[in-house]
């Protein structure tokens, strides 16, 4: 369990990354999603066609003598970005009432298991918030 919820303390474990909280000092919590970014694959594809305009405008060659070649590496390409199946990273950041913001990465899998202890501890605060002005 990464998040460990206690009466006064609330301690997060991932991996080797190991903080403590006083309950009241964590000012904001929750699961960042960032989306990956693919500059490799998407610079290969521009360059890729930018050769095949090229021999297509500029050069004497025959048809298949650059189309063929352009098709197996936009084939190549594409089999580059689609063979990685995770399209997002996600981070749990915890920022408290000192400013210092902390991100942790966390592996997809774990991502519904965090998200949910996440929910509690603030189920948990707003519970202790009401309690306080009541």
């Amino acid at each position: 369990m990464p998040l460990t919820i206690f009466s006064d303390k609330v301690r997060f474990r991932y991996k080797s990354k190991n903080r403590q909280y006083q309950f009241d000092e964590i000012k904001e919590i929750g699961l960042l999603k960032k989306k990956k970014k693919y500059f490799l694959e998407n610079g290969a594809f521009i360059a890729v066609t930018a050769v095949t305009y090229y021999c297509m405008i500029f050069s004497d060659l025959m048809d298949l003598y650059y189309i063929i070649p352009a098709i197996l590496c936009y084939t190549l390409i594409i089999v580059f970005r689609f063979s990685n199946s995770k399209e997002s990273v996600y981070f749990v950041f915890v920022k408290d009432i000192y400013q210092n913001e902390i991100r942790t990465k966390i592996e997809a899998k774990d991502r519904v298991l965090v998200g949910k202890q996440i929910d509690h501890y603030l189920d948990l605060q707003f519970e202790r918030s009401i309690k306080r002005t009541a």
